[in-house]
């Protein structure tokens, strides 16, 4: 019980440093963002709370539109598609007509993991599987070609290419096509390395993930 009134503590805290940072009199940013939001940014992004969007971008209220589910994914434009990250990207660029989409996946991805390696035991529930089911041909492609690699190769093969699913996923929305065939919207696929604090991006060029910002040398080194 301690711990979690230390927790909440911390929240608080939390919320007031940001309240002095953003209400103060020298800051009027929320004086502009009460008459609504213009962000020019919809990041897709996953739940995962080693990898805040907002942190790790040092972006300030306003800025992104976040949306985050378990392990970035994207539903393909469907009649049954999942409502709620379908709205969201529908609220995002058609209300407020954001510039680019960038979807985050990161290392380390436990829905990822239950993508590879699902549960066998029975469960009152199977949301997670249910839902990862988006992933599922990545799954196969990356046990099939690379079933002679190593599980971490494989793990990380599936995490950058489900990042990759998720794009061709958002171009199933024809009002999202639309806008990107128009010049008027950008995709952009990212991976944060959480072992090496790097943060890469999909290269259609290269087709590959390369280095935006690579890792502290000091870093680097540590983790050889």
């Amino acid at each position: 019980m301690r711990a979690k009134m230390e927790d909440i503590e911390k929240f608080v805290r939390g919320f007031s440093r940001f309240q002095q940072q953003y209400f103060s009199e020298e800051n009027t940013l929320y004086d502009a963002l009460r008459a609504g939001q213009r962000p020019t940014t919809l990041l897709i992004g996953c739940c995962d709370s080693r990898v805040d969007p907002m942190l790790l971008t040092g972006s300030d209220p306003g800025d992104m539109f976040v949306v985050r589910n378990i392990a970035n994914l994207v539903p393909p434009c469907a009649p049954d598609a999942p409502p709620g990250v379908s709205s969201a990207i529908e609220f995002a660029i058609c209300n407020l007509e954001v510039a680019r989409v960038i979807v985050l996946g990161h290392a380390r991805c436990g829905g990822i993991r239950a993508l590879l390696a699902p549960q066998q035991e029975a469960r009152e529930t199977d949301f997670v599987e249910r839902w990862m089911r988006i992933a599922a041909p990545v799954r196969e492609r990356v046990l099939r070609d690379l079933a002679h690699k190593s599980s971490e190769e494989r793990h990380q093969a599936c995490e950058q290419a489900s990042i990759l699913q998720s794009l061709d996923n958002l171009l199933t929305y024809p009002w999202l096509k639309r806008r990107v065939e128009q010049g008027k919207l950008m995709l952009h696929g990212w991976y944060f390395d959480i072992d090496s604090g790097a943060l890469m991006a999909y290269s259609a060029r290269q087709q590959q993930f390369l280095p935006m910002v690579c890792p502290i040398p000091t870093r680097a080194r540590a983790i050889e």
